[in-house]
């Protein structure tokens, strides 16, 4: 795994920790450069890396001779151990535009609107190719700006009638965005107003979307999409779990599995950005070819446990050659389930068998969860309850 790329200058150079820790810091951000330059190291695939250099330019308070301003932000930040993980961190704001340098993967500028001191809490997980940010407003601002070439994000907003991601209301129900790079935007969030969403490598996203949907997604929008989507709460309790289990680990437990969690979250947006119902009535010979996608499907997944590696619709899809259409047409057709469900109740069965063949003194039901790419513990608890009519602890002690 490549060294995760540095912070923006808007972080604080800290020595080393240990245990994770919690500190409340003054933040100044000195403005001393008219451009200050990152490299940010993505990931795309196993056997590729992009570049992609982001520049930020300061705010206009900047004089001709070099001096500045200071911006000044009290900061509560939670610092992880040295693991891999690039980590969590949670500021709460008194300037807008700490807000817009906080996040340099899009040139922006923040305009506070409304009366009041404190304008924002902030939280982030960085996860390399991937962020989960979270934007929850004290005070009414505008962010207008462009991403950068490479950054996507599927994204809600409370709904609210002042309300806006461009020329979209977030008023409308089950709303969600989804932004391609290279994109201009003009948002309002009124005070109180939350902002919940997730970037992405576009060149990244974009290769599974069209596994998935290639008619819909062979070229990226030319706009801003607004999608009407039963998803969106999975998509933002997979994004606030992703913020939560940063938060609550210390190192000192189970491991965090980064890449389960990226897997998870780009799973989650791509089945709302490529989802789509087909009336088409199927022929007998496309039936007959539904089985045999079946039975194909059923043998790749059970590859794909043996050799303990989680399988996904994407790599799924890649394997047989289909979209995200027709496999779940065959699994229906096969099983009488979606492909995800399908997935899910798959790893429920491998966990439920280590449990029974396990050693209570040497396993325990959060390894065995996890080993089969379950993190949400609670959830992964009544999936199973529900499944085997039995707890994961009861099978395990049978």
């Amino acid at each position: 795994m490549p060294t995760p790329f540095p912070y923006p200058d808007t972080e604080p150079r800290l020595p080393s920790q240990g245990p994770a820790v919690r500190q409340s810091v003054q933040l100044q951000t000195r403005a001393s450069l008219r451009h200050c330059t990152r490299w940010f190291v993505t990931l795309v695939n196993s056997t590729k890396v992009c570049l992609v250099l982001f520049v930020w330019t300061p705010p206009a308070d900047v004089s001709a001779d070099g001096s500045t301003k200071e911006q000044t932000a009290m900061l509560t930040k939670r610092f992880l151990p040295e693991d891999g993980i690039p980590g969590l961190t949670s500021y709460t704001l008194e300037d807008p535009g700490m807000q817009a340098n906080l996040q340099p993967w899009v040139e922006m500028e923040c305009l506070q609107l409304s009366h009041g001191r404190r304008v924002a809490d902030f939280d982030c997980l960085n996860l390399g190719r991937q962020k989960i940010v979270r934007e929850r407003q004290s005070a009414s601002v505008q962010k207008v700006g462009r991403a950068t070439s490479d950054f996507c994000t599927v994204s809600i907003s409370s709904q609210d009638a002042t309300a806006r991601f461009s020329e979209h209301s977030c008023a409308v129900e089950e709303s969600i965005f989804f932004m391609p790079g290279g994109m201009e935007f003009d948002i309002h969030v009124p005070a109180g107003g939350e902002t919940v969403y997730a970037g992405f490598s576009q060149q990244e996203f974009l290769q599974c979307a069209r596994i998935l949907n290639p008619k819909e997604w062979e070229r990226p929008p030319p706009s801003v999409l607004a999608l009407k989507s039963p998803y969106r709460v999975d998509f933002k309790a997979a994004l606030e779990f992703g913020l939560q289990l940063a938060q609550d680990f210390d190192g000192s437990e189970e491991p965090l599995h980064e890449d389960i969690l990226r897997a998870h979250v780009l799973q989650t947006a791509l089945d709302i950005v490529v989802s789509g119902e087909d009336g088409h009535e199927p022929s007998h010979s496309e039936r007959l070819r539904a089985l045999e996608i079946g039975k194909k499907a059923r043998a790749f997944v059970e590859a794909q446990l043996d050799s303990a590696t989680l399988p996904t619709l994407v790599n799924l899809c890649t394997e047989l050659g289909i979209s995200e259409r027709t496999l779940r047409y065959a699994m229906q057709q096969y099983v009488g389930l979606s492909p995800t469900v399908y997935l899910r109740r798959c790893r429920l069965n491998r966990v439920r068998a280590l449990l029974a063949a396990a050693d209570p003194q040497e396993t325990t039901v959060t390894q065995a969860a996890m080993h089969f790419g379950f993190l949400h513990l609670g959830r992964f608890a009544g999936h199973y309850r529900r499944m085997f009519a039995e707890t994961p602890s009861q099978t395990l002690a049978s």
